[in-house]
This record gives structure tokens, C-alpha cells and sequence, in this order.
């Protein structure tokens, strides 16, 4: 038997991942090993989810990736762990497709045959809270519904009625609730996050989070509604080592500013042969000596963007490098970073790398958000011959310029195809975060383009 469980919401904003940090850490609490999953393609929530925990966390996202990858990154990533929670995204059954449950949390529930508490917001509502849970149990036959927590109910009074007519109408349990009036708002949930996590400053407020669902959800029926039968993972797995020698060594930005990675994409680097280097241009540590590859992911370059500016030697030796072939892929923050320059919020400008002709502009309202299918443009040594990976958009920057073509994709969205990113040397880069397991042929294509040593 396993123990695992999906936190899911009737919508967006009900209180799922401040539920799901308050039952990782109340379960912490308890001595219990906790493992983290996020449904969809997030960095934030799981950040959160590995502080709490200190287990990696990792995403399962049933659009990005096969059903099989799916249960193989659960299994994998469930290993040692006595509870897993798995936090949904939006709406239960809010996904890719409003006719289908593609890409929702519904979906994921299903392919690893997962316990569902259902998180109802009932604030202004008592009796009709059944007719929302009874709503969410008709619409598909495929979830298992097995309890609800009432969120931001206005007292014990309150979550009595609800309860009452939740449990007699949908015959499922209602095992707890959080208050309205405590008005838990998660702290840096945006942009401050990663250093906040790094400097211990969020511990006190998971710890109260603990606290709190303790005092008013029932941890133990929690438990025993988790027991699931244990899943299989896939025995040709994507992320086990293909042999114990690394052939190539790749650098990787981490740190601060550059910090969204997929821990499978990272795994698959190094199960076809790769060592990876890490360093970090925020703290000035320049290019590491003979390296083979270079990954520069995503983050927050904007909000360092000063220090990142004033580091010119690191910047330097990346610009250099690509310059001379270095096989290259950098991903949102990291295509930021190698513009000529970053304005911010604040209309203040500061010189990044420069290796990519243009300018980046940040503004306060999101620029794009979305999967992405995405092809190479001709001569993209990571996608050659049209084959497509699959990822996200999420920024608030534009990128302008007056040079045209040099594309490194061309993306579809659910607004349509256009070309994204730039391409040049062997660089590619662009605004979309890419799931390797989406396309396995791109770890390997990147791998044999360092074998070349163009750079080395």
C-alpha cells in the first residue's frame, strides 16, 4: 500500500497551497517523511512544497508529458517518503480542454489513482456548499472524491452547518476547516521567494501553518483516507543512467535569479552523460573552466538585475564562450539575462551579457501565460528535423528589438503560432521553460553537440 493524496480546489484561490504547507508541516511535525508533487507546469508552489519538506518536489503534468512519465516521476519521486501530497492547479477539472479533463488536476488524480480532498471556499454559504461538492462528484466518474476541508468559514458554528449538510448530501466526509478571519496570506509568493526560502525567513510561518491545521483538521482521518494501492513505475525510465561515465560536463545557472529547473530535466542531462557544474553569476562566479554545454534557466534576472549588471567579468566570459560555440540553451530568465539590457519596473536600465541583440522591458501586467508546442527553426541543433517538445510561458517582460529572423522555435499556443527566441552561434534560446521528458531526443542532441567540442 502507498499513501498519497491531490489537494485540490473548486477554483483558483480557495486556499490549496496554504492548506497543503499546513498539512506538510503538521505532518513534519509528526516525524512523518512528506513528499511534495505540483499538478501543472509551476516552480513557485513546489519551491514552497521543498522548503517545507525538504524533499525535492516535483510536477506532474499530464499535457507536457505521457501517462507513463506521469506515474514514473510520482514513483520515483515517492521513494522513502511515508505520505505524498500531490497540490492541485485551478479547478479540479480545469485544464487544456473545457470539453475534456486534459491537462487537470482531475486527469492526474486518475493516472495515479489518487485519493481527492476537495478544498471548498464557504464563505457567505451553508447549506449550499453541497450542492457545489455534490456538483464536483457528478461531473466525472473517473475522480475519487474521499473528503472535503471547508475553507474561510466564519466559525466552528458555521462549519458545523456546513459540514452537516456536505456530509448528508455527498455521503463523504468533511474532516476540517480553516477560518476566515486568520487571513493567512503566504508571504514573497512572488518574486522575493527563493531568497526568502534560502535565508529560513518563511520556517516560522510554515510552522504556524502546522499549527493551525492541527487545531482544526483531522490529521489522523487524513491519513487513513491517503491509503491508495501503490503505483508502478515505468522499468525503461527516462531518468535512470544510461552508464556511469560522464562524457560530457555541462555548467548550470543556480541561484537566486536563476532557479526554475524541473528536476527531471536535470536528472536526464545526467543519465545520457553529462556532469553538471554548477555556479552562480549573481554571487560573480564567472563561466567554470572546461565545460561542454552551458544551461541557463529561468527565474527572477529583473529583480537582481543591478548585481547581475555590475558583474561584468562573469558576464564576459558566458558572452565569450557562446561567442565560440558553446552549445547553449537558456530559458525565459536566461534568454533575459543574455539581452543587451533589462529595464525595470522602475524604468531603470541595466546591461546584461548582450549577446542577443535587444532589450528586454518588464511591466506590470503578465505579457503571456500558457503551454506552448514548440519546432525548431532550421539548424536548431536541439530540435533538428521538426521535432516538437512541449512546455509553458509565464512572463511579464517583452523583448524588443530590430533585428529579424535568427528565431530558435516556432510556438503554439492557444492564441495561434508565432516564432519565439533567438538562435545564433550555438545558442538557443526563448521565453519557453522546456520539459525535457516531453521530448527525450533533445537531452541527446544537446549531449552530441558538446561531444564536438566546439568550444573545448
Amino acid at each position: 500500500m502507498d499513501k498519497r493524496l491531490v489537494i485540490a480546489g473548486t477554483g483558483s484561490g480557495v486556499g490549496k497551497t496554504t492548506l497543503t504547507i499546513g498539512l506538510m508541516s503538521a505532518m513534519k511535525s509528526r516525524g512523518l517523511e512528506v513528499q511534495g508533487f505540483k499538478c501543472g507546469p509551476d516552480y513557485i508552489d513546489p519551491s514552497y512544497h521543498t522548503a517545507v519538506t525538504g524533499r525535492p518536489a516535483r510536477n506532474l503534468d499530464s499535457w507536457m508529458l505521457s501517462e507513463e512519465t506521469v506515474k514514473d516521476i510520482y514513483v520515483r519521486g515517492s521513494k522513502g517518503a511515508d505520505i505524498s501530497i500531490i497540490e492541485g492547479v485551478m479547478g479540479f477539472f480545469d485544464g487544456k480542454n473545457p470539453r475534456t479533463n486534459a491537462g487537470s488536476t482531475a486527469e492526474i488524480s486518475m493516472i495515479t489513482e489518487s485519493p481527492v480532498i476537495l478544498v471548498v471556499n464557504c464563505a457567505s454559504m451553508a447549506r449550499s456548499a453541497a450542492a457545489i461538492v455534490k456538483g464536483f462528484q457528478l461531473l466525472a466518474e473517473g475522480p475519487n472524491i474521499v473528503g472535503v476541508i471547508a475553507n474561510k468559514v466564519g466559525s466552528e458554528g458555521h462549519f458545523k452547518i456546513v459540514k452537516t449538510a456536505i456530509e448528508q448530501e455527498c455521503s463523504i466526509p468533511v474532516i476540517g476547516y480553516l477560518q476566515r478571519e486568520l487571513d493567512i496570506e503566504i508571504p514573497e509568493r512572488h518574486l522575493g521567494l527563493i531568497p526568502s526560502i534560502e535565508r529560513g525567513e518563511l520556517q516560522p510561518f510554515f510552522q504556524q501553518l502546522g499549527e493551525l491545521a492541527e487545531k482544526t483538521i483531522d490529521i489522523d482521518e487524513i491519513i487513513k483516507l491517503s491509503k491508495a494501492k501503490a503505483l508502478q513505475g515505468n522499468s525503461a525510465s527516462l531518468f535512470e543512467k544510461e552508464n556511469s561515465e560522464k562524457s560530457v560536463r555541462m555548467a548550470v545557472a543556480k541561484d537566486a535569479a536563476f532557479n526554475f529547473y524541473y528536476p527531471e530535466n536535470l536528472e536526464m542531462l545526467e543519465a545520457a552523460g553529462a556532469e553538471l557544474i554548477y555556479f552562480s553569476p549573481l554571487a560573480g562566479e564567472v563561466l567554470p573552466a572546461n565545460v561542454d554545454g552551458l544551461y541557463i534557466g529561468g527565474g527572477f534576472p529583473e529583480e537582481f538585475a543591478h548585481s547581475l549588471s555590475v558583474n561584468t567579468e562573469v558576464k564576459n566570459t558566458i558572452k565569450e564562450a557562446i561567442k565560440s560555440g558553446l552549445p547553449t540553451l537558456a530559458e525565459c530568465g536566461g534568454y533575459m539575462y543574455l539581452t543587451e539590457a533589462i529595464t525595470t519596473t522602475e524604468n531603470r536600465e541595466y546591461s546584461m551579457v548582450g549577446i542577443i541583440p535587444g532589450k528586454v522591458k518588464m511591466q506590470s501586467k503578465l505579457a503571456a501565460l500558457g503551454y506552448r508546442e514548440i519546432t525548431g527553426e532550421h539548424n536548431n541543433f536541439l530540435l533538428a528535423e521538426n521535432i516538437q517538445a512541449r512546455g509553458h510561458e509565464f512572463h511579464y517582460s517583452t523583448f524588443e528589438t530590430n533585428e529579424t529572423g535568427n528565431h530558435a522555435y516556432s510556438s503554439k499556443g492557444m492564441r495561434g503560432q508565432k516564432k519565439e527566441g533567438y538562435m545564433k552561434y550555438n545558442l538557443v534560446a526563448g521565453y519557453t521553460h522546456i520539459h525535457f521528458a516531453s521530448c527525450p531526443e533533445l537531452v541527446h542532441n544537446w549531449i552530441a553537440k558538446c561531444k564536438e567540442n566546439v568550444y573545448a
